[in-house]
């Protein structure tokens, strides 16, 4: 446990923080501040040559908030085993039509979860969550309320109780849940255990919130907004695969530094896949829970003044996380040691998502390196999905 002297010095250094870094409501103001009553006209993008004769933007700019990002690009070293084994596991399910699973399997979601100093257990878990995590999400973006509150209940039950079958026509989702926590919990702490269900449970609850504003077509101001993606985005149990080896405390982890790092790390994932996967979801009519659209709703300014704004909070909290993790106490060893794997492999898995969004084909087909360098992709034209599961980008469009 740590000292009384390092915990007061740790909440010293917290409380400063928070003074001199801004809040959400000052974030806000600043974005209204930089979001003119005529964003398209700003010399300092160069919007004029992305609009159509009437003002409407024809291409959508990507900001690089990570250029600062402390943790570079890295393969784990068992990369290529993992996938096959993780992508293998998940096409059993047949969860989706062989059209669907083909666009599924380009977007390459095990190359999303990279802890590079991690074991295999922690780097297959992590791919095998994903795979569970993304599954759910085509789900429940195509299904009512009332059926993602069933989807939510088979999860959680699955989780409850791993090592039970599940039931003959139950959602497939139920069974890869549970099989992939049945693996996952041989090589996981109880107290991670524990962590895992309880934000898996948070998250799941708030999608189904989520599926209530969609049905009334309602877009949330940017507070709620901010508040209600912290969950939506399943960061939160993705992070806890980071610490399932590690006895860390819940005193510990509920430390003010380290829930610093947490939100910031959650800011960073959730809110930059909401700039880049805009321009999908706008395609197929689901654009509602997206900052782009609730910045747009609220400041009346254009899809990129929105990103502009997101640009903003983004490079807040890609700074919030710096400064808390030059203000991390120290604890006795093995304490000390496993928190800073912990906090380390957030940084590791932040970047590794950004790195996943070009490199994969979910958001931008095979233009995703081109795009990651000059950063800008045209505005795709409207077209709902007419099936369940991911669509294939055609990239001649971007």
């Amino acid at each position: 446990m740590e000292t009384p002297i390092v915990l007061s010095l740790g909440l010293l250094i917290v409380l400063l923080i928070h003074f001199a870094s801004s809040s959400i409501l000052g974030l806000i103001t600043r974005g209204r501040k930089r979001i003119t009553s005529e964003p398209i006209l700003r010399e300092e993008t160069p919007h004029k040559k992305s609009v159509n004769k009437y003002g409407t933007p024809t291409r959508i700019f990507i900001p690089n908030v990570f250029a600062r990002w402390p943790w570079p690009r890295r393969i784990h070293p068992n990369y290529a085993v993992v996938k096959e084994e993780a992508d293998t596991w998940m096409t059993s399910f047949e969860a989706f039509s062989p059209k669907a699973q083909d666009a599924y399997n380009r977007c390459d979601f095990s190359k999303s979860p990279r802890m590079f100093s991690f074991p295999y257990s922690e780097q297959r878990a992590a791919c095998d969550l994903t795979h569970v995590l993304y599954m759910f999400d085509e789900y429940s973006d195509r299904l009512t309320p009332s059926e993602v509150r069933k989807q939510k209940n088979v999860v959680m039950d699955a989780l409850r109780n791993p090592h039970t079958p599940r039931p003959k026509g139950e959602w497939i989702g139920g069974e890869a849940t549970r099989q992939f926590w049945e693996l996952t919990i041989q090589n996981a702490t109880p107290v991670s255990q524990k962590r895992f269900v309880q934000s898996m449970d948070e998250y799941l609850e708030e999608v189904v919130k989520e599926s209530i504003d969609k049905d009334d077509h309602r877009i949330l101001d940017i507070k709620s907004y901010i508040n209600a993606r912290r969950r939506t985005g399943a960061v939160k149990p993705s992070f806890s695969i980071i610490e399932l080896g590690f006895e860390i405390p819940d005193e510990v982890m509920s430390h003010p530094v380290i829930q610093e790092i947490v939100l910031a790390g959650i800011d960073m994932i959730t809110f930059s896949n909401d700039i880049v996967s805009y321009n999908l979801e706008q395609r197929r009519g689901d654009e509602l829970h997206n900052i782009v659209t609730c910045v747009m709703n609220e400041y009346h300014t254009d899809v990129n003044g929105a990103v502009l704004w997101t640009e903003d909070f983004l490079l807040g909290a890609g700074e919030r996380f710096r400064t808390a993790l030059a203000a991390l106490p120290q604890w006795e060893e093995p304490l000390n040691s496993q928190v800073k794997a912990y906090c380390d492999g957030v940084g590791q898995w932040v970047r590794a998502n950004d790195d996943w969004s070009f490199e994969g084909e979910r958001y931008f087909g095979n233009k995703g390196l081109e795009i990651k360098e000059n950063r800008w992709m045209s505005l795709l034209p409207k077209k709902r999905a007419t099936e369940i599961g991911p669509v294939h980008i055609d990239s001649s469009l971007l």
